[in-house]
């Protein structure tokens, strides 16, 4: 829908401390940098009223003056959060959330703070926002794995039940590959490895959580995840590529803490004392599944080969360490 008048629009609290460039790209991903440079040099875009430049940083409270945008511009949103969808209705937040959709399968970038099923104090899930999404037969799409409710990123849902047989097997049987980016305390000695251990669920005042257990102890499950460094900000943090060979649950989470370096914001596994998240960094779980690829349930199809992007609270993350997207983004396709 284009915008055919002057509108206003504040920033979130999540996205404070985002350049405004970047906070246009996400709101607005239609809007090319020389055009947003144009806008700003005629005081078109104002930031509270006020003439503003492409790189300066943006406040939570603050409003920003859109013009009238073309409707090849006046996209929709590529960023959402929990708080942000809290009053639409469930099937117009879950159009918002595709990143591809076909006959047979729905692939979501799901907002940090949603959980993916039902659960004590739960009231809202995707999976029972999919009852909006029922065909014209009843038949309802079905989830086809799990992200912890924290984590963002790539959610793959089948549409049909034929689908589902063949996706939830996909996973199964680990013919897929997921990517995950995470932030993290500290920098390894070892730009990349092999974490393998054996992990086993306990019941706590928090919840259910995840410990490292010995080989052969009972109900202990083999866990196998590779990781990479991309980036990292001397002495600080850094940014790893994940990636879990098998699917444990809160697996990634643990397995950082386990080799020293604990998943910034992370409430469960986050262990190191004395030690200050940095300013700038919002206390939340620095998490995001980033891509898949898996097989199409139909054979005649090619590898679905889904990326999602950053939620607005890593966004701000990488835009203070000066972290750059593209170099992930030229990692992945050369591994690959």
């Amino acid at each position: 829908m284009a915008l055919t008048g002057v509108s206003q629009k504040t920033v979130e609290e999540d996205e404070a401390g985002m350049r405004l460039d970047r906070w246009f790209k996400a709101h607005f991903p239609g809007v090319g940098f020389g055009q947003l440079q144009k806008l700003l040099r005629s005081g078109q875009v104002r930031v509270d009223g006020g003439r503003v430049k492409t790189a300066s940083r943006l406040e939570a409270g603050q409003v920003v003056r859109i013009p009238p945008l073309d409707a090849n511009i006046a996209d929709k949103p590529r960023h959402m959060t929990a708080n942000t969808i809290r009053d639409r209705h469930d099937a117009d937040v879950l159009r918002d959330m595709v990143l591809y959709e076909d006959k047979k399968v729905l692939v979501f970038n799901k907002p940090s703070g949603l959980a993916v099923q039902g659960g004590s104090g739960i009231s809202r899930s995707v999976d029972s926002m999919l009852e909006s999404l029922r065909d014209k037969s009843g038949q309802k799409p079905r989830l086809c794995h799990r992200l912890d409710r924290d984590t963002s990123g790539v959610l793959v849902v089948a549409k049909t039940r034929g689908a589902a047989a063949a996706l939830t097997k996909s996973f199964r049987h680990r013919d897929t590959e997921k990517t995950y980016w995470a932030l993290v305390r500290g920098i390894p000695r070892q730009r990349e490895g092999r974490i393998s251990t054996y992990l086993v669920k306990e019941q706590t005042e928090d919840g259910d959580r995840m410990r490292v257990a010995k080989h052969g102890e009972r109900h202990a499950d083999h866990a196998v995840s590779f990781y990479r460094v991309i980036d990292s900000n001397p002495r600080t943090v850094c940014w790893l590529e994940m990636k879990p060979h098998t699917g444990r649950t809160h697996q990634l989470r643990v397995h950082a803490q386990h080799i020293g370096h604990p998943i910034v914001g992370d409430p469960k596994y986050f262990d190191v004392q004395n030690w200050d998240i940095p300013g700038g960094v919002q206390k939340r779980l620095h998490l995001h599944a980033r891509r898949i690829k898996i097989p199409h349930p139909d054979d005649g199809m090619p590898e679905l080969d889904v990326t999602a992007p950053l939620p607005p609270h890593m966004v701000q993350s990488w835009n203070l360490f000066a972290f750059d997207e593209a170099d992930g983004l030229v990692e992945e396709d050369e591994l690959n």
